[in-house]
């Protein structure tokens, strides 16, 4: 029996009182981000039984179909977080604009970036899919509609990041930075309540001893990426010599389901640029920079395979980027190979 509990709430006011000078609004901020992701998680667990599989007929702003629980999601986070006061506006991957808040809300001083369902094809045959989530300070001045200004800062900037991975539990993933630590929190259907149950996470290094990649796109990959992912495979140990355990692959082909293996259980993850992407495929924003924080955080590392996914200064809503995340030893190791 447990004989202490720590519900997501409870720990987010204990990090609360290490900033004396807190509002109470960022906080606030963090609840309704964990109350969207029950609303998703519930929604999710019933998804053989009512009709939200399949496509609603639409695309979204990257040509790819709009899922029924992508549609969903995004509801749910736009009306979960529109009228508390904490936000000058959000940005969406789904969305090819800022979501402005409407006017007859109060605007706050934060930016929620989000991609509401990474991987929702796969719910389809129940596969773990995710939320994932950015949170910046605004940059423009206070009261007025947030702009693409606020939008477009360097991942270093970051408050707060983490995701949601729904699977065979659903679990709430979030750092605030090195300082603030990675903590985990289940999700305990019984009672309605996010519960700790992985503080300080750290990533293991050295780590496991695997790699996670789509080899289907091998033909399609740059000559360095190519042999970096040969030295996975050859059975070769870091200083050149056989390694009788070798590298063991592991590719679930969900973002989220894959970031947190590797969170947890080290090694490494990479989704590369190649030739149908040559700036790679997932986006800076929702997917990269939110991850870089949470894996910089625990220790670990992530790369656009010539610098840190965190210094990347975006352009444009929806730039994309390479991505090589994992325990720092292998993301400089896959930095060693792609940038001979």
């Amino acid at each position: 029996m447990r004989s202490k509990v720590v519900t997501i709430d409870r720990h987010i006011i204990d990090q609360e009182r290490n900033h004396p000078g807190a509002s109470g609004r960022f906080s606030a901020l963090l609840y309704d981000i964990a109350l969207a992701a029950k609303i998703i998680s519930r929604e999710v667990n019933m998804a053989g039984l009512i009709d939200v599989l399949g496509r609603t007929g639409e695309r979204n702003v990257h040509g790819e179909q709009v899922q029924k629980l992508d549609a969903f999601a995004q509801e749910v986070i736009v009306k979960a977080m529109d009228h508390a006061g904490h936000l000058c506006c959000m940005v969406s991957e789904e969305c090819d604009e800022i979501i402005a808040i409407p006017e007859r809300f109060e605007l706050g001083n934060y930016v929620l970036l989000f991609d509401p369902l990474d991987g929702s094809s796969n719910i389809n045959v129940n596969v773990s899919i995710g939320t994932i989530f950015s949170i910046h300070q605004r940059v423009t001045p206070a009261g007025t509609p947030g702009t693409t200004s606020d939008c477009l800062q360097p991942g270093s900037r970051q408050l707060a990041a983490g995701y949601v991975i729904y699977g065979s539990s659903t679990m709430l993933v979030y750092t605030t930075g090195v300082e603030g630590g990675v903590h985990g929190f289940t999700l305990d259907p019984s009672i309605g309540e996010f519960l700790l149950s992985n503080p300080h996470i750290r990533i293991p290094d050295p780590p496991a001893r695997v790699y996670s990649v789509n080899e289907a796109y091998y033909s399609r990959w740059s000559e360095p990426q190519r042999r970096l992912t040969d030295h996975f495979r050859s059975g070769r140990d870091e200083g050149g010599g056989h390694d009788p355990e070798g590298y063991k692959s592991r590719y679930i082909g969900s973002l989220v389901s894959d970031a947190h293996r590797t969170l947890l259980q080290g090694g490494l993850f990479m989704y590369p640029a190649e030739t149908r992407a040559p700036a790679g495929k997932l986006r800076v924003l929702y997917e990269a920079a939110p991850l870089a924080l949470v894996f910089e955080a625990a220790g670990g590392r992530a790369s656009d395979g010539r610098r840190d996914i965190t210094s990347i200064v975006p352009t444009g809503l929806h730039d994309r980027t390479p991505l090589f995340l994992g325990s720092a030893s292998l993301v400089n190791v896959a930095e060693s190979y792609l940038q001979s």
